[in-house]
């Protein structure tokens, strides 16, 4: 598939529907459930640092679940993605990525409180997420073998090679290592990890994730105190730019609105459905639980982690905004940097600690980059999974099935690394927004579901939904 092919592909599926689909979505169902990611945001803190488990080995705690949506979420997208939405959109892009991580808690609630309703049990482990919604809840066969279909493809071969490319372009900038080798050495180190199966995932993952988040944070705010004479103007131009006001960004307007959306959606992944799969995998006394955890995590994903490096870069000065089109400079703050976009957020932290920030930012990403393959790992077998319980014939081709995926995964880490990173990150696009329009279509019709598990549980019952709550049933 060419540049220009892919290009095409992307602004059909990104079209301008799909962008007001999820602003939508994330309204309508903020309202519905009277904005719990605001109203209970105490409460939701609580049960993400719940380590309590309680159905065995086969089950995650609702921290671990916490840990692993996380990983999910915190990647490349919070380093090379906030730089790709301010050096394509500006610095208003960061005001659009807020305004989805505000409205996308709202639906990471919905979707993964469905995914809790509809889990099923498959070989003694616990299964779902919106094939398993879709295919019970809207009784839609086909369209949950579909949406499996979309998850394998867009984690295994699309949005892989995202982070990957991040990776092997930050080490690369700081260690001149050549990107093959980055690929390479990034595939044999997950391959090391998929051996031990989710319980060595989710493991890895608690411990990595919450420890390099900090270390992220920390480290984005010193650089931020640094420029504090600076700050009220830096949000005096992420809101005048977030809409057309600024001179400097009044003709990209469209950009800035469109990549402050995608790249707030590839960050936090609210409204694709993976959270929902996560959740369904994890020890809740109530569905309406899960939900409240996954949507805590948005909060912390994009409100903490992706605004640390959009205040880092836009503090320091050290960005662009480039012509998505052309690729000519519109602003030239940091000209030697052109569109090398994960130099923005090295350049930025060595602008206060000469020499550290490259080499920083590329450890970081590669921490964070692993956390998130370890989740697309586990977004992709459970779709396997979900094939092979409702194919009688499949389901002895289940293990070759995921031998194969994790082939496939390896080789996409490779190829990511070694190709343009304008139409890496369009692929990713590609895979994103097709799990968007099943996924946000299906949980505005469910919802009513998950208003009601809500409503129970914050009456003080058990938030299970009698004949909808298939915790150990087949789903066949």
């Amino acid at each position: 598939m060419t540049g220009r092919m892919v290009n095409t592909v992307n602004n059909i599926i990104w079209s301008p529907v799909l962008v007001g689909l999820l602003i939508f979505a994330g309204i309508f169902l903020s309202v519905r459930t009277r904005f719990v990611q605001f109203r209970r945001i105490g409460h939701m803190a609580r049960l993400s640092c719940n380590t309590h488990q309680t159905d065995g080995e086969h089950s995650v705690s609702a921290f671990q679940a916490f840990c692993l949506a996380l990983s999910g979420r915190v990647g490349s997208g919070n380093i090379v993605g906030v730089a790709t939405a301010i050096g394509i959109g500006g610095p208003g892009a960061l005001f659009w990525m807020w305004l989805l991580a505000f409205l996308g808690a709202g639906t990471s609630f919905v979707e993964s409180t469905l995914g809790q309703i509809y889990k099923y049990d498959h070989n003694g482990h616990q299964y779902g997420g919106p094939a398993a919604y879709i295919h019970n809840g809207l009784k839609s066969r086909a369209m949950g073998i579909v949406f499996s279909i979309v998850v394998i493809a867009g984690f295994s071969c699309l949005l892989t090679t995202v982070q990957s490319n991040g990776v092997a372009a930050a080490f690369n900038n700081s260690f001149n290592v050549p990107p093959a080798i980055s690929g390479v050495a990034l595939a044999l180190l997950l391959a090391s990890v998929l051996m031990g199966g989710l319980k060595r995932i989710v493991m890895v993952s608690s411990v990595i994730a919450p420890f390099m988040s900090i270390a992220y944070i920390l480290i984005s705010l010193v650089i931020v105190l640094s420029n504090w004479k600076d700050i009220p103007e830096l949000f005096g131009t992420i809101f005048t730019s977030a809409f057309g006001i600024n001179p400097a960004c009044g003709g990209i307007l469209g950009s800035t609105i469109s990549y402050g959306v995608k790249r707030g959606l590839f960050s936090n992944e609210a409204g694709q459905g993976s959270g929902a799969i996560i959740s369904a995998a994890a020890n809740a006394d109530s569905p309406a639980q899960q939900g409240l955890v996954q949507a805590f995590s948005i909060l912390v994903d994009t409100l903490v982690i992706c605004t640390a490096t959009g205040l880092m870069i836009l503090s320091a000065g050290t960005y662009n905004i480039v012509d998505a089109g052309t690729g000519a400079l519109l602003v030239a703050n940091a000209p030697e940097l052109g569109a090398n976009f994960v130099g923005y957020s090295q350049a930025a932290i060595s602008s206060i600690l000469p020499g550290f920030g490259g080499k920083f930012i590329a450890i970081a990403l590669l921490f964070f980059v692993f956390t998130s393959l370890l989740a697309y790992y586990y977004y992709v077998e459970s779709s396997i999974v979900h094939l092979c319980h409702h194919f009688h014939k499949m389901q002895r081709l289940e293990k070759l099935f995921i031998h194969i995926f994790r082939i496939v995964l390896l080789l996409s880490l490779v190829y990511g690394a070694v190709n343009e990173a304008l139409t890496i990150w369009q692929l990713g696009d590609i895979g994103a927004g097709l799990m968007c329009w099943i996924n946000v279509i299906a949980i505005l019709i469910l919802s009513p579901k998950a208003i009601a598990a809500l409503k129970d549980y914050e009456s003080g019952q058990s938030g299970t939904i009698p004949g909808n709550f298939p915790h150990s049933s087949s789903t066949r």
